[in-house]
């Protein structure tokens, strides 16, 4: 693994954040597995004349902040010192590397919430400063035995499953992830000015509006591996339904089978064959949580399977995804949500993406 994670945190820091001389870069892992990964993004950043600094937790630190206290207002208080490097660092690179995904799923929905909220404060933090230029991100994430187990592999496939999806195995990953930029890029200038998407398929028949709205190539600066196009449709213009076809996965809770109506960019009506229970625990949790906040089409290649991390499986190529919940600014959406909950639909057995009346997508691919 030595080399290969020399060679991610190349890309992370050369590529993805772009770290400069003088630079403090923020390195926080969720869990202690990560150390080969923060030890070579450590030394990554030292090579480029910047000052890496360490971002360490405990193990399942959520899971013993919920065993020590009842007391939810102390449950929502954030991390004052991630708070603090989330408010001054130039940098921040974030290492998903969790002991087990689903180790919240048994809590109360409220404690749940307030753990929630207190994480909420410094992404928002992060992910403004990214809007306004003062700093870039990149969240990636670390093949664990959890992550492995989870996405039904062996500790050898998901560490080259992970690895190949961000490119590594590629003899130049970066001039790849360039290539990635430009064909993305292409796609997102052809969406310029457009007004209407209506997205139908096997599951799915759903009309939206993004006048006024923008695309973002998702390039591989703040995700690795990375690879979609993704927008804020009109808060207001969602209408109809859609089925998603994998299991969703949000705070540590998997609920399958979601069908979800809208009207008047509203979900009107929401099923689930499991967990539904915790389903409109989420939609009703604020005001925004039953509107649409991003929509988007996957695009890599390099990612086919789906394993249950919603870092990969919302990139798979041949899909598309939403999230209820907040959206991103910088597509000019509006929906405003502590929530953020990707929802991925397969678009490869026959379905289509028309924008503006003319077909834009058919059977996962292109045509534009």
């Amino acid at each position: 693994m030595d080399n290969r994670l020399q060679k991610l945190a190349s890309i992370l820091v050369r590529y993805s954040t772009e770290v400069k001389p003088g630079h403090t870069v923020l390195i926080r892992s969720e869990s202690l597995e990560a150390q080969p990964l923060v030890q070579a993004i450590f030394q990554e950043v030292y090579r480029a004349g910047a000052l890496p600094v360490p971002f360490l937790t405990v193990d399942e630190k959520e899971v013993l902040t919920m065993e020590a206290t009842d007391d939810l207002h102390l449950l929502e208080v954030p991390d004052p010192m991630y708070k603090m490097m989330a408010e001054q660092a130039n940098v921040m690179i974030s290492i998903k590397a969790s002991v087990n995904p689903r180790n919240l799923s048994q809590y109360h929905a409220d404690k749940q919430a307030a753990i929630a909220k207190a994480a909420a404060v410094p992404s928002h933090i992060i992910m403004q400063r990214g809007s306004d230029g003062l700093a870039r991100w990149c969240v990636t994430q670390y093949p664990t035995k959890a992550f492995a187990q989870a996405a039904a592999m062996s500790q050898p496939q998901y560490e080259e499953f992970v690895l190949n999806a961000c490119k590594v195995h590629l003899d130049d990953p970066v001039a790849e992830w360039q290539a990635v930029d430009r064909f993305q890029q292409r796609l997102v200038d052809h969406l310029v000015g457009k007004k209407h998407v209506h997205v139908r398929g096997a599951n799915i028949d759903l009309k939206m509006s993004i006048e006024g709205r923008k695309f973002i190539n998702a390039n591989g600066k703040n995700n690795m591996p990375d690879g979609e196009i993704f927008t804020g449709p009109v808060e207001n213009s969602v209408s109809g339904w859609v089925k998603f076809t994998y299991p969703a996965y949000y705070r540590g809770n998997e609920v399958d089978g979601i069908e979800l109506n809208f009207e008047d960019g509203r979900v009107v009506k929401a099923s689930a064959e499991t967990n539904e229970p915790f389903l409109f625990s989420v939609l009703d949790f604020d005001a925004g949580s039953r509107y649409l906040g991003e929509f988007a089409i996957g695009t890599n290649r390099h990612i086919q399977r789906f394993t249950g991390s919603i870092l990969f499986d919302e990139k798979i190529g041949g899909t598309v995804h939403m999230a209820v919940g907040r959206g991103y600014s910088e597509t000019g959406s509006k929906n405003d949500s502590q929530v953020h909950w990707d929802m991925i639909c397969d678009m490869r057995d026959g379905g289509e993406i028309l924008v503006d009346g003319e077909l834009f997508y058919k059977n996962g691919e292109f045509l534009a």
